[in-house]
């Protein structure tokens, strides 16, 4: 009888990968009855050159461009694929292949994608982020400390001008970005030109009674047209960011969007909205830190990363892989979670921390993420008890005892807001 499948072609456990070969590592458990090997081929198969069945004619040159199954420690598997299979500069073609048809395979029960090692020469076909972190600090004039901003609370339901209000009081307080949330876009209660205009306003006030720079992650996801014209409504009025839901967006209009911005001489704040849908489940889907780094690639300038403290799940390890993944030169490998990667030329991006944070908080962050981070308290200074400007006060307070090596009880001796925060919340962690 004919051999049927041939999977088994697609594993070599002694195969040593070519520095230019992209390297998968996932995580993957075989259905009952089959083998760990027998599970791997069928991954390294689906992903790149193979098929269900043997097939008859197949040029000789082929096997050149088989993915290959190269290390199993558990159920962690390494897979390794020729660099003739990715068209440069695409990333959708990319997640097509390595996280395309392979996690719908009755040959596996559960597969979750954590990392890739993207070999140089790919690389350099993403253009990345178009400011660096010392760049973004740089047209903010901020040094020293994290970048710090929140969302006026509840994410929605505000009027444009009840938002622009709340967001003077932020900025006032010392913050220097006020945010809108995921699922504020052109609503009708607050049309999107209305809050660019009215926040524009209000910012100026801010910026010249504080004589601090203050600008505004504003919402423009919608269509990829819809969002350019939104990014020229908000470049008109002075903004320095335009603010997009990533993942639901997609890949291909991020890219799109950072061709856009790049030419208004913006940059881009990615909130990560969906993604729970694919990388909470810790035995499936597709990992935090991977997602994090393609938007890197591809060329965001700051994504939402977790608190490992706050209301969303997310641990401290979690935060730390994705922290390196966006800051470091050169990311370092951490066994059965991160590979190895050199970045090139390729700038660096802020880790975003945002989720049920508060001034009582602000230390276990930092703690955390160190300085160069974009912190987002929102619920927590505007449920403070004397208002928004006390607890955007609280937190900077908060983030300068820290950064002085004082507890945040010695700085509530000298700083009103901080002692009345910490009366309320103290350092409790929400869920």
């Amino acid at each position: 009888m004919a051999k049927i499948d041939w999977y088994d072609q697609f594993v070599d456990l002694d195969y040593t990968p070519d520095r230019n070969e992209l390297q998968v590592l996932f995580h993957f458990e075989p259905p009952q009855g089959m083998s760990r090997k027998e599970s791997a081929g069928r991954i390294a198969s689906e992903s790149s050159t193979g098929t269900w069945t043997t097939l008859t004619n197949i040029p000789e040159r082929m096997k050149g461009l088989q993915a290959t199954a190269f290390e199993m420690d558990g159920n962690l598997l390494k897979v390794s694929y020729p660099l003739d299979l990715w068209e440069m500069g695409n990333i959708c073609q990319l997640l097509s292949g390595i996280a395309g048809n392979i996690f719908g395979m009755k040959g596996v029960d559960n597969l979750r994608l954590i990392d890739a090692r993207i070999p140089a020469k790919y690389l350099s076909s993403f253009k990345g982020p178009n400011y660096s972190m010392k760049g973004i600090r740089r047209m903010m004039k901020i040094e020293g400390r994290p970048l710090t901003g929140a969302v006026p609370k509840p994410k929605i339901g505000f009027s444009a001008l009840e938002h622009a209000k709340v967001g003077y009081e932020t900025w006032m307080g010392g913050f220097d970005f006020v945010k809108d949330d995921e699922n504020l876009s052109s609503l009708r209660f607050n049309k999107f030109e209305k809050r660019v205009e009215l926040l524009s306003r209000y910012r100026g006030r801010a910026e010249d009674r504080t004589g601090s720079i203050k600008d505004a992650f504003i919402n423009i996801t919608a269509d990829v047209d819809e969002m350019k014209r939104r990014a020229d409504i908000l470049h008109e009025n002075g903004f320095r960011y335009a603010m997009v839901d990533v993942v639901i967006v997609g890949h291909s209009a991020v890219q799109s969007i950072r061709e856009h911005t790049r030419d208004l001489g913006m940059a881009i704040h990615a909130h990560r909205a969906m993604h729970a849908a694919f990388d909470r489940d810790p035995r499936h889907g597709i990992t935090m830190q991977f997602l994090a780094k393609t938007m890197r690639m591809i060329g965001v300038n700051q994504i939402h990363s977790g608190t490992a403290v706050g209301k969303l799940v997310g641990s401290k390890d979690e935060v730390l892989s994705i922290a390196d993944v966006l800051r470091e030169s050169i990311t370092r490998e951490r066994p059965g979670v991160l590979m190895e990667q050199d970045w090139g030329s390729i700038k660096s991006a802020f880790p975003v921390s945002s989720g049920g944070l508060h001034p009582g908080l602000v230390p276990d962050v930092m703690d955390i993420y160190g300085i160069d981070l974009v912190l987002l308290v929102s619920g927590g200074i505007h449920g403070h008890p004397n208002g928004t400007r006390a607890g955007a006060k609280a937190t900077m307070q908060a983030v300068e005892a820290w950064m002085d090596g004082e507890t945040l009880e010695e700085r509530a001796r000298t700083g009103q807001e901080l002692s009345k925060a910490l009366e309320k919340w103290g350092h409790h962690k929400p869920r």
